[in-house]
């Protein structure tokens, strides 16, 4: 393929270390729950790199690429894989067809991409509500991979964190140095991984409709709205001080608690409990 020039509107920074290539490979799990049948997503190809990698491990591979000049290059490069039906190309930017499709497969299927940095953060968390999706292999840049791997406790813990560790675990693989990429970007990238052990919007799962899990994610942002000071004091912008102070005697919280000194399953216990006074506060007015 001949030299294309990275576009800084699409995030393109083109992973060029074939040591980094296999130990993505190597990372990829042989088996999931739901079986992902060696289905793979991979967003934003790029120059085909990761793709022939992905190919030659004998993945059946879709990719979704949103650069017009790519495309075309790309289906020279991969013309046979095509043609087999190994390989599906699809010109379209990812993001748009989770909206459009609400997955990226009609099958269970595992992300494994080198996601472009100015979008990494909703690719992740679109792919955390498609329970099509039974985990991600993605790198991004450190900083983003840090926020959504680490735990309750650790000072990097955000709301990333808690939406990635609800249904499942995500933990950092390893770090990319700048210089494995073209052109070389100003930060340090890391490989992380989220496996999904149960479904996220489901009678049986962590949230039983995807309205509730989206006010989760509005709770967890009233949380998290000040790392610095107090989670009571940020959740006492929005919820009554003496219903908190109930909460946190019920679960056993210091009110001096900062938000990242919570954890996932605290985080819910709280969201439910104030869940379960405004669903009696409605029934009470229609009475």
């Amino acid at each position: 393929m001949e030299k294309v020039k990275a576009k800084k509107q699409f995030g393109q920074n083109f992973l060029k270390d074939s040591s980094v290539l296999a130990k993505i490979i190597q990372a990829i799990p042989k088996q999931t729950t739901p079986d992902f049948g060696g289905r793979v997503v991979e967003i934003g190809p790029g120059l085909g790199d990761l793709t022939s990698w992905l190919l030659n491990a004998g993945f059946e591979l879709t990719s979704y690429e949103i650069d017009g000049e790519l495309v075309p290059k790309l289906q020279a490069k991969f013309k046979n894989e095509l043609e087999g039906a190994r390989f599906k190309l699809i010109h379209k930017d990812a993001n748009l067809a989770w909206q459009e499709q609400g997955s990226l497969l009609d099958k269970p299927y595992m992300i494994v991409a080198n996601l472009p940095y100015y979008v990494a953060t909703k690719m992740v968390l679109n792919a955390l509500k498609d329970d099509l999706c039974v985990g991600v292999i993605a790198m991004v840049q450190k900083e983003v991979a840090l926020k959504f791997t680490c735990k309750g406790g650790e000072s990097e813990f955000s709301s990333l964190g808690v939406l990635a560790h609800l249904n499942g675990l995500a933990k950092l693989l390893f770090d990319v140095a700048p210089e494995c990429f073209e052109p070389t970007p100003k930060v340090v990238s890391s490989v992380f991984q989220i496996s999904k052990t149960q479904k996220l919007i489901a009678q049986d799962g962590v949230f039983d409709s995807l309205s509730e899990y989206e006010k989760f994610q509005s709770f967890l942002k009233v949380c998290f709205g000040s790392p610095r000071k107090t989670l009571f004091k940020n959740l006492s912008s929005r919820v009554d001080k003496n219903l908190l102070s109930d909460i946190f005697l019920k679960l056993n919280l210091s009110a001096t608690i900062r938000p990242h000194e919570s954890n996932v399953a605290l985080y819910l216990e709280i969201y439910k409990l104030i869940r379960k006074d405004n669903e009696r506060k409605q029934r009470d007015k229609i009475k």
